[in-house]
Formats: structure tokens, C-alpha cells, sequence
């Protein structure tokens, strides 16, 4: 008889478990939390770090490099000068405002964390050059990049190309004449809660018009929690690179998209997607009468020509001609069309390809192949509906700390419908309000500068004081039992049961 009685035991827990198993989101454990070994704890880049770059350790137990001023050069104090060091680090500055580059700035060195979110008052921006990161294992917090025009060229606001384990996280991009925000063909890769907008449309790109706001891509690469708003196109770029074509892997999800033009996002060529739960938001410049207007994407294949050298041989792109994407797309809202709210395939996946230029390879067979049943892995991410991360990214996304102006409006903008500026270059402009051609197409009337000026809150000397250099202001650790005359107190573990550092446990507790 208890044999029996047991025997049913098992099977109705067998059932409640297939049951449940539909709702368990990827990646999270049936068991409690007080039944997970301590093995299945992760020890994240920073509470709140989420997708494939979760795990990045940046400059955890290194050096402590301090910004102290708004120059730009290689004397100790600078950021170029921090960020040129080797070895495992951490930026932290002691000032606040727009740091104007005399030249391009690239991160040549990882195992880096900058942390923009040290910064006092309305923090830290970076204007005038690009800045690239070409090295593995780098955390980017709270800082804006507002490249403009002035330095010439081509510049991205902040870019990112064949690298591993990244994360940004709460920074601001904006003002670039080719994209602002690149971050594609790297491994482990998570850009999350940024705020990218207003790509100068008409700037100096040899192109001409110009206006783009993304390249995302990588093999592993999470894109969730962000705000692209006032751009010609690529909102995003679905984009493979050589180094990881044949393993694209990325997961888009939960983002708002506002005020597109030309193309909106597209791309994808042979890569794997996840589209989910996303905002898209048409504004004043999205075209009225075009399909457009209504896209989810429009996936396209490397063709022949593209992969062929001009002398016939083939270049780096063959191994991927003709190779069709696979995608999960579901959950997707756009704005004012409930039958592709609905429906995001018919025609905001499907009618939006366009098989000339596919060298007519969009058959039923693909057709059917591309459509995945089921999610690819989306890493470990807290996933809301579209309209939920509506509401949170336009409350918290960007350099939210203290937002300067420049998001403030753009927020605004975003939630009204609206667009405030114009281009005052390319002809026609008034047609697509919000797509602007300079940064001084946005400075305020009686403004001196397009960049806002950032307020340091009035610095008091004695809080910022850091006696041993180790990251954490003197008041800080005598609050909370450390030595301020004792660096090596800054990367011991004594604050967290979890594993941070006490500069981290510092450092993370300024923005929860």
C-alpha cells in the first residue's frame, strides 16, 4: 500500500513539473534559493547584469586609477591616461563634466571597469573624438559619448568590433556621423539600459546622408533594455561580422525603438535571432505610407556578388552566401498597427523582404526554415512585455544617475510623440522632425555650447577624499568599518557574503 501511495506521489510531482516547466524562464532553476549550491551562484559583473556579457570581470581586484581632470592627454590623472595603463583596473573620477579628446581614444588593453557612476553630480561626457574599445573583458557604467562633427571624419560614438566579454550599461550615446553605437562581432557580449540618439543625418560622411544608429551582432551578444530614438536608419543593423559569421548568435529583446527613417532595422544575414517583446514607437519622421513604418525587420542574405572580390575570388564573406538567418520573433508591439502587434511575421518579417536583391534565394522552403518554433538561448535576462520596457526604459535608461538635458529631452520627446529640432543642412529636413544634421541644430537659445554643462553638485573636498587611493572616499570606509589609510582593504571581500570586492560593493551601491 505505501509503495502504491508512493508510486502516485511521483506521479502527480512528475506532472506538476511538466506542467510548470513551460513557465520557468531560460536559464533560471526550479530549486530554492536556499537549495542552489553555492556552485550555481554566478558572481555577475554587478547586481543587475544581465544577458551574455553578465560574467564579464573588467578590472575586479586590480589597480584604482583616479580621473582628476577634464583634459585630455597622457599625464597621470587624465582618462587617457587611466585607460592606456596595462594590467587589471578600475577608472574612477573625481570630477564631473565633458572631457573634449584631442584625438581618437582607443582601449587597447582590457580586464578593465570604468565607472562612470564615481563621477560626482551630473557626471561625465565624452565629446569631439570616438572612443573604441579593441580589448576583452571591459565594463562600461553610466558615462555619455556625444561625438559630433567637429573632430572630422567618420566617427562612431562608441564602438566595439571582435572582442570578448563586454558589458555597457547605462551610458548615453549620441551625435555620431557614422553609427553611434557599433557593438558587434565579439563573443559574450551584453549592451543594456543605453540611451542612443539623434545620429547627425548630414555631418561630412562621404556617403552623404549618413544618421544611423546601430550595428548590433556577435556569437552570444544580448541587446535588451535600450533606447534608439531620432534616427535615419539602422535601428538597429542586424550585423555579422567575418570572425563570427558562422555563429551569430544574438537575442534582441525588450528595447524601444522611436522615430526611424529609411530602413529601420535590417540585416541579419545568416545569423541566429532572437526579436522579443520589443516597443517600436513611429514618429514624425517614419514614412506614413510604407512598410517601413510597421517593420519588425527586414532579413536579407549575403548574395554572390557581395561575397566575390573584384577579380572573381572570393573574399571573406563566402562561407555565408545565400545562407538564410533563423529567427524567433514573438511578443514584438508596434504602435498604432495592431494587426502586426498581432501578427509579427506576415508583415513586419515576411513582407518586408525583398527577394531581388537576395538573388531571388527567398523561397517556400526558406521561408518556412527561418521561423523558429522556439527561443533560441537568451541567456539569463529579466524579460518584460513590450509595453512594460516601455515604461522602464524611458524611466531609467541611458546615463539615468543624474540625465543631462540632451536625454531628458529626448525622453520627453519619445512618451509625446514629438520631435523638437531639425537638420539645418540637408534640404527637405522639415519633413523628418527629429533627425537633426549638427549638434548646434539642438543648443538652447543663449546656450554658449550644443554639450550641456555638467554640474559637479558643488564638490566638497573631504567627501571625495581617498587617502590610500583604493577607489573608496575616506567617509565610506570609516562608515562601514574599513581603514581609508589601508589600500589593500579596496579589493578584499569583507562587505560582500557574494564575492564583490568592497570598491565594487562601493561602486555598486552608488546606482541601485
Amino acid at each position: 500500500m505505501k509503495n502504491r501511495m508512493r508510486g502516485a506521489y511521483i506521479i502527480c510531482f512528475l506532472c506538476l513539473a511538466l506542467f510548470l516547466l513551460p513557465i520557468i524562464p531560460a536559464g533560471a532553476s526550479i530549486l530554492p534559493d536556499d537549495e542552489q549550491t553555492e556552485t550555481t551562484k554566478e558572481l555577475i559583473a554587478f547586481p543587475g547584469a544581465e544577458g551574455f556579457g553578465r560574467n564579464t570581470t573588467g578590472g575586479r581586484g586590480g589597480k584604482v586609477y583616479h580621473v582628476t581632470t577634464l583634459e585630455d592627454g597622457l599625464q597621470e590623472g587624465t582618462l587617457r591616461y587611466a585607460l592606456s595603463q596595462e594590467g587589471t583596473r578600475t577608472v574612477v573620477f573625481d570630477v564631473a563634466g565633458t572631457i573634449f579628446l584631442d584625438k581618437r581614444l582607443d582601449i587597447a588593453n582590457g580586464d578593465l571597469t570604468i565607472a562612470g557612476q564615481s563621477a560626482p553630480g551630473q557626471g561625465i561626457c565624452i565629446a569631439r573624438y570616438p572612443v573604441t574599445i579593441n580589448a576583452d573583458n571591459v565594463i562600461v557604467r553610466y558615462l555619455r559619448f556625444r561625438v559630433g562633427n567637429e573632430g572630422g571624419g567618420e566617427p562612431d560614438g562608441l564602438g566595439s568590433t571582435d572582442c570578448r566579454n563586454l558589458i555597457i550599461d547605462h551610458c548615453s550615446i549620441s551625435w555620431s556621423v557614422d553609427e553611434c553605437c557599433s557593438i558587434y562581432g565579439g563573443e559574450n557580449l551584453t549592451v543594456q539600459w543605453c540611451l542612443v540618439s539623434e545620429s547627425l543625418r548630414t555631418a561630412g560622411h562621404a556617403k552623404g546622408k549618413h544618421g544611423y544608429g546601430a550595428i548590433w551582432g556577435g556569437a552570444k551578444a544580448s541587446f535588451h533594455h535600450n533606447l534608439l530614438a531620432h534616427h535615419e536608419s539602422r535601428v538597429p543593423r542586424l550585423g555579422p561580422r567575418p570572425f563570427t559569421q558562422e555563429r551569430e548568435h544574438m537575442d534582441m529583446r525588450n528595447n524601444v525603438f522611436y522615430n526611424w527613417a529609411g530602413n529601420g532595422c535590417y540585416g541579419g544575414e545568416g545569423m541566429y535571432i532572437n526579436i522579443v517583446n520589443n516597443y517600436y514607437k513611429p514618429g514624425p519622421a517614419t514614412p506614413k505610407n510604407s512598410p517601413v513604418r510597421y517593420r519588425i525587420a527586414a532579413i536579407g542574405v549575403r548574395t554572390k556578388k557581395y561575397c566575390t572580390n573584384a577579380d572573381g575570388t572570393p573574399n571573406a564573406w563566402k562561407p555565408m552566401e545565400h545562407v538564410w538567418g533563423k529567427l524567433y520573433v514573438d511578443g514584438n508591439v508596434i504602435e498604432g498597427n495592431e494587426e502586426v502587434t498581432q501578427d509579427n511575421w506576415t508583415k513586419g518579417i515576411y513582407g518586408q523582404i525583398n527577394n531581388a536583391s537576395c538573388d531571388n534565394t527567398f523561397t517556400k522552403k526558406v521561408k518556412k526554415e527561418m521561423r523558429l518554433s522556439e527561443p533560441l538561448d537568451a541567456g539569463i535576462i529579466t524579460t518584460h512585455s513590450a509595453k512594460q520596457a516601455y515604461e522602464l526604459v524611458l524611466d531609467q535608461a541611458g546615463c539615468s544617475r543624474q540625465r543631462d538635458a540632451i536625454d531628458i529631452r529626448v525622453i520627453e520627446e519619445t512618451r509625446n510623440g514629438t520631435a523638437t529640432y531639425i537638420g539645418s543642412v540637408t534640404k527637405g529636413a522639415e519633413s523628418v522632425p527629429g533627425l537633426i544634421d549638427l549638434p548646434a541644430d539642438v543648443k538652447p537659445e543663449g546656450a554658449t555650447s550644443p554639450w550641456p554643462a555638467l554640474s559637479d553638485d558643488g564638490i566638497i573636498v573631504d567627501e571625495l577624499r581617498d587617502t590610500d587611493g583604493d577607489g573608496i572616499p575616506d567617509v565610506w570606509e570609516t562608515a562601514h568599518g574599513l581603514n581609508p589609510e589601508e589600500v589593500s582593504d579596496g579589493i578584499a571581500t569583507t562587505l560582500s557574503k557574494e564575492g564583490y570586492t568592497n570598491l565594487e560593493v562601493y561602486l555598486n551601491g552608488l546606482v541601485k
